[in-house]
């Protein structure tokens, strides 16, 4: 297991290497284990400085999640309704049965997070995005990047998904619930996108207001009464 990580919060550049299946699993070891001191701190060093990382302390509490088989969108901090976690769902089960790629959303507000435990409980593989919702980290929108998902998605994606909808502004103004929607909203249309380079260039719009993204809206049945 490996998974690529990136700081969303600096915007540093990074060059895009492809590797060969021989390199990737050399480096195996040493990606798992970074991926390991992530999750350990809830996920939090994806996206804020390493100073501030410095200062949180791993979690893993099991406690926190729920009995029965694992769901792929995990709310402990009470920032989406019922309706909420029921359409976020069905957009990661339908993502995953269409490309392969498991997308896992985690709404915490650290330290009350299961941290470290998602990973047993989600499975957490090269195709997996583990998305985490803290507003506590100033920008709301976290992510670890699966190896096989970061080489078909450009880094620069993530970096925009993070300055359109994870700001600070944007989720004060719309609230978390938005800003959890319109990231998972614009995962799901990147990912549905035909591999090239054009692939992912454009982060979705979102209806905040509807609670469609454009995506969404367009094939929706309720598109047929509006004007």
């Amino acid at each position: 297991m490996s998974l690529a990580h990136r700081s969303l919060a600096t915007g540093a550049p990074r060059t895009r290497v492809r590797r060969s299946p021989e390199t990737r699993a050399a480096l195996g070891d040493d990606v798992a284990r970074r991926w390991m001191a992530a999750t350990a701190a809830s996920l939090t060093i994806l996206a804020t400085p390493l100073a501030a990382h410095s200062r949180l302390e791993g979690v893993n509490n099991p406690n926190l999640l729920p009995p029965g088989p694992a769901v792929p969108v995990l709310d402990v901090a009470g920032y989406l309704t019922p309706g909420d976690v029921k359409r976020l769902t069905s957009i990661a089960s339908s993502l995953e049965r269409d490309t392969g790629v498991k997308l896992r959303v985690l709404a915490q507000a650290y330290p009350q997070t299961p941290g470290l435990a998602v990973k047993d409980y989600w499975k957490v593989d090269d195709n997996t995005v583990v998305f985490v919702a803290d507003p506590g980290l100033g920008n709301i929108l976290n992510f670890s990047v699966g190896a096989n998902v970061d080489l078909d998605v450009p880094p620069s994606f993530w970096t925009r998904l993070a300055n359109k909808f994870g700001t600070k502004f944007y989720w004060t103004d719309k609230g978390e619930q938005a800003a959890i929607s319109a990231a998972v909203n614009a995962i799901d249309q990147c990912l549905r996108e035909e591999p090239g380079r054009a692939k992912c260039l454009k982060v979705a719009e979102y209806d905040v207001d509807d609670g469609f993204g454009a995506a969404e809206l367009a094939s929706s049945p309720f598109q047929l009464f509006r004007k």
